[in-house]
């Protein structure tokens, strides 16, 4: 099965186009940014033509072509914001998502075959495409990624899962110096979208000419530099301190490492602790160009200075001081504000789409290690009756701004895959069917304050913690929830703690129930997180569960039989190359997420809020927001530009 281009339509989000050509422009002249033919005639640079691929990517911006020239100012929440980076300037791996999450288009790669059981992905790359320091980008990198890293046990003791098919890590060989086979043990047909995402970057991360410095393999004296290094213990754990990881603060750490990037970080300006800003510069050797032959990106410098809380983020954008964002200010509360001080700031209102199900899903523990607990939180009357004694209504009001409806998890209304019932089952309130569900549970025992007792004689209490300084409206809800849970004899306590220590006691299975916005609304299949015990840090229903599925039975706890077959299908879904048949996978997957009500949510998530500066130009003015997508990113802000 030969595939140059194979869009894949997981998602039917309606956006706003942006073209994308494949061929070259072989009728036009390239064009540079100023500062850069400056550097050519300096001599400091090879001209633009020899800078560029023999095809570079030919890109039509959103609204028209830009100018040279200018910066664009950014935000990040602290030391430890460095998705923020990473979702402006982009993954850039061998795949994308087009602007509007429709479909997978080529990237770092100019087009794939795919064999007959999809199998096998051959990449074509493009020929003379360059790192960002001028040395050679080819087949040779992607190789160093699979022979070198990937397969090495010190580096890898455990090889990514997303290159990991039956047990087997992804294998590689190389067809000639643009061409690479990407092999693997059985069928992968979501290989391509896997790529798509910001997790899967890592074929075409490391540069192996620089790399292969801190690799033993190439350097008999690198555990000399291991030594002269300070908090470094190894080889690997000093290759990624230089070189980075796909999803790490050390990524953005040395200015020295070559890019695949539109911007690259300079010397001085790297995110490393401590520091206060993070200047990125374009990048001379970038492989996009405009359809007029102008070489990408328009903008200059991308400077991102570092806050301490989202309200000095709030701050920054009202006062005018944030050109494009929506991380961490993108909560409907802000909208107000943003919109009393659009004028003064000179700013505009992004629509960000949701891509989530839920602004708060409860996730019961189904691994309780109080085997009391366990037996109470795994009968499913309970569960229904705690998701009927839940007043929705009241929570969008107080706490949404009437922005939302009922919900429970699942794929939003006009994705492909929605199920009725895993979305709204028991979302109407009905306090007296959930005391009689509770009573016919087998807890209609209650104490002298009006509680009810579990079967041991111990208060029927759940305990519950919440990342209070990112989400406080979970704390707002939750406190509305314990009221209403009070009403069935059910008792509630609340707690703030902070982020780390949520993730600790969540990873050590020591928790009644955990709460986090639940994903799945338009990436279901992107994000199956909620329906399969799938994420070791967010399948809070079933962390040992997790753990069992990813060890291949190891480590953790045997599932239910209902999740074991979700876990067989969602193998057999990863396996699929058939679109259609993937997504009748998948439509059993949740079918029967939805007999299980494993966890229960409060409300469809409203779409988000983010600010542009009302003269940068080729913003869609409405963006899919998705860790998944990951936002901005896909709408190319490469081709963000300043109106004159």
């Amino acid at each position: 099965m030969t595939v140059f281009w194979r869009g894949l339509r997981p998602l039917t989000f309606a956006g706003t186009a942006l073209g994308v050509m494949l061929g070259p422009l072989s009728a036009l002249a390239y064009q540079e940014a100023p500062a850069l033919a400056e550097r050519v005639a300096a001599g400091d640079l090879p001209p633009v033509e020899e800078r560029l691929p023999e095809s570079p990517e030919v890109v039509t911006p959103f609204e028209a072509v830009g100018t040279y020239g200018g910066k664009i100012r950014r935000v990040l929440g602290g030391s430890n914001d460095h998705n923020s980076i990473l979702r402006f300037v982009g993954p850039q791996g061998l795949t994308r998502w087009a602007p509007d999450f429709s479909e997978v288009v080529p990237n770092i790669a100019e087009g794939w075959d795919v064999n007959e059981d999809g199998s096998e992905f051959t990449f074509h790359l493009r020929e003379g495409m360059k790192w960002s320091d001028g040395e050679p980008f080819t087949a040779d990198d992607i190789m160093f990624f699979v022979e070198d890293l990937l397969h090495n046990e010190e580096f890898f003791p455990n090889p990514p899962a997303r290159f990991v098919v039956n047990g087997e890590a992804m294998t590689a060989e190389k067809v000639d110096d643009y061409t690479v086979t990407l092999k693997f043990a059985a069928p992968y047909g979501t290989f391509l979208t896997e790529l798509a995402t910001p997790l899967a970057q890592e074929p075409v991360l490391w540069a192996k000419h620089y790399c292969a410095q801190f690799h033993p393999d190439y350097n008999d004296d690198v555990q000399s530099m291991v030594e002269e290094t300070e908090a470094v213990e190894d080889w690997p754990a000093l290759f990624r301190l230089k070189c980075g990881e796909v999803e790490a603060p050390n990524r953005w750490a040395n200015a020295e490492r070559p890019t695949l990037d539109p911007w690259v970080v300079v010397e001085g300006g790297e995110y490393n602790a401590g520091a206060t800003q993070v200047v990125m510069e374009r990048n001379p050797y970038f492989w996009q160009v405009d359809t007029d032959g102008n070489q990408l990106p328009y903008i200059d410098t991308v400077e991102q200075n570092v806050a301490q809380d989202n309200e000095t983020l709030v701050l920054e954008a009202i006062a005018g001081n944030i050109d494009m964002q929506r991380r961490r200010i993108s909560g409907l509360a802000n909208k107000p504000v943003f919109a009393e001080n659009a004028e003064k700031a000179g700013i505009n209102i992004l629509d960000m789409v949701n891509s989530n199900s839920n602004t708060m899903a409860i996730h019961f523990n189904h691994t309780h290690k109080d085997p009391v607990m366990r037996e109470m939180i795994r009968n499913k009357m309970v569960r229904e009756a705690l998701s009927l004694a839940i007043d929705r209504e009241e929570i969008i009001d107080i706490v949404y701004q009437g922005q939302g409806e009922p919900w429970q998890i699942g794929p939003r209304p006009d994705h492909v895959l929605y199920n009725e019932q895993l979305g709204t089952q028991y979302t109407d309130y009905d306090p007296d069917r959930a005391n009689e569900l509770l009573d016919e549970a087998g807890y209609a025992e209650r104490d002298d304050d009006g509680y009810r007792l579990l079967s041991d004689g111990r208060r029927f209490t759940f305990n519950v913690q919440y990342t209070g300084i990112e989400q406080p409206d979970w704390g707002d809800s939750l406190e509305i929830i314990s009221e209403q849970w009070e009403d069935i004899g059910v008792e509630l306590n609340i707690s703030s703690v902070e982020r780390s220590i949520y993730y600790s006691r969540g990873e050590a299975n020591e928790h009644d129930f955990m709460v986090w916005g639940a994903p799945g609304g338009l990436d279901p299949t992107l994000s199956p997180r909620d329906v399969l015990a799938v994420h070791p840090q967010a399948s809070w229903f079933a962390i040992p569960w997790t753990r069992w599925y990813l060890s291949g039975g190891v480590d953790g706890e045997e599932p239910t039989e209902s999740m074991k077959k979700r876990l067989e299908l969602y193998d057999a879904f990863k396996k699929e190359a058939d679109q259609e048949k993937a997504l009748d996978i998948f439509r059993e997957i949740h079918q029967m997420a939805a007999e299980e009500l494993e966890i229960i949510g409060i409300s469809l998530a409203p779409n988000l809020v983010g600010v542009v500066k009302k003269d940068l130009g080729n913003v869609p003015p409405s963006i899919p927001a998705s860790w998944m997508y990951p936002d901005p990113a896909p709408t190319l802000p490469a081709t963000y530009y300043w109106k004159k």
